[in-house]
């Protein structure tokens, strides 16, 4: 007798796992991209009865919801289209060099509120965390009906992704900072945190300019500096310690200024926002407004430091190319709105220098997810974790 129950006990055990997997199977997709049932039924390779239960028991808990009339127009019954639903919210944070960026993110990648708080020095871990904290209370009191699933932390630094410490992050001068436990304390809720550029080049590759490729870099252009990701073979990189991308650090000149971590001629000391700002005049922008006093302003010394900023990317994503050979580049942040400025001539300069491949030549893109694009990368984090098991405990 008890040799049934136990087998029993652990085919219903099994079958629960498999269950949950399922249902973290059909939630991703749906993440990703709405879907009708039949979509879903041909991409899990479940059959149709129990794609239908799964999506069943997902909207029974609030996760995704079906429009009847997708398909409108078709001949024949509309198939219903599978979406994320607005229940789900995560809180996303970016501190920077310059600011704190928080918002509210809904599953898809959908960002719901968000608010820059500027600080007139890098903020301490204390005053990002009480910012961060603060905000995110103000904005989750306007999101009526959301449920709170965590908090993602999107850092300019070397970040241990596992519990979320800031091993460094040199613009802010913090080191050895445990972000995530502090954020997520606060709130109540799990809270991770990774290298932003990272996350930048997960969500551009999951909602943005990087979809449909297996092989892509992201570089990102802040405050604090130049950063990247890389996608290899469908996968993110991290590297030994997870802080692979940081392009920024590439050795572009001799000589010349020193950047963040005392090295000399780099990309990150030879393309800075800071001296984009000075040439217009500005103390502070957000990328969408730096890319409209570029893109208006046509006086020559404006002009004259886009085109050298320009030519300086040209040489480390030439390299880039070379060592990695991505199918598509794409750029964020500020070197989004620095390209926007002078369009073609990166892409000039690029092929007078990295390998040759008239029938494969590289893509370089914009970010699609403007100023969000780090916050959706953010709320990955958390969200990440809903998939693994959508049941609560």
């Amino acid at each position: 007798m008890s040799l049934g129950s136990d087998v029993f006990g652990e085919q219903g055990g099994r079958n629960d796992l498999v269950r949950r997997h399922n249902l973290a199977l059909v939630l991703r997709r749906v993440h990703v991209a709405p879907a009708t049932r039949s979509e879903l039924t041909r991409v899990s390779g479940l059959n149709r009865s129990t794609i239908g239960a799964l999506v069943a028991e997902l909207v029974d808990r609030g996760l995704v919801v079906e429009d009847e009339a997708a398909g409108a127009g078709q001949v024949g019954r509309p198939s219903p289209l599978v979406r994320p639903s607005d229940v789900p919210i995560a809180v996303a944070v970016n501190p920077e060099l310059d600011a704190v960026t928080v918002a509210t993110v809904r599953l898809g990648g959908r960002v719901l509120a968000k608010e820059r708080v500027p600080f007139d020095a890098p903020p301490t871990p204390d005053e990002a965390v009480a910012v961060a904290v603060d905000t995110a209370r103000r904005l989750l009191a306007r999101s009526n009906g959301a449920r709170l699933v965590g908090a993602g932390i999107a850092v300019p630094g070397v970040v241990r992704r596992v519990d979320g410490l800031v091993r460094l992050a040199p613009h802010l001068g913090w080191r050895d900072v445990p972000i995530a436990a502090m954020v997520g304390e606060a709130l109540g809720v799990f809270a991770g945190a990774a290298n932003d550029a990272g996350l930048g080049a997960q969500a551009e590759w999951v909602f943005g300019a990087g979809r449909g490729v297996e092989d892509l870099v992201y570089v990102h252009g802040g405050a604090s500096g130049v950063g990247g990701g890389i996608v290899s073979g469908g996968a993110l990189v991290g590297g030994a310690t997870g802080h692979a991308g940081e392009l920024g650090h590439i050795g572009i000149r001799r000589g010349g200024r020193a950047d963040t971590i005392g090295v000399r001629g780099t990309l990150e000391s030879e393309v800075r926002r800071s001296a984009l700002l000075e040439v217009l005049g500005l103390d502070r922008a957000d990328p969408d407004e730096l890319e409209a006093a570029l893109t208006a302003d046509r006086s020559s010394p404006v002009r004259a430091e886009v085109r050298r900023q320009i030519d300086a990317l040209a040489v480390a994503l030439a390299s880039v190319i070379n060592l990695l050979n991505p199918s598509r580049i794409v750029l964020g942040g500020f070197l989004s709105a620095l390209t926007a400025a002078t369009p073609g001539r990166l892409a000039d300069m690029v092929a007078t220098r990295a390998l040759p491949l008239p029938d494969e030549p590289v893509d370089i893109r914009r970010a699609a997810l403007g100023s969000d694009l780090l916050l959706i990368g953010a709320a990955e984090l958390p969200f990440t974790r809903l998939f693994a098991d959508p049941l609560p405990a």
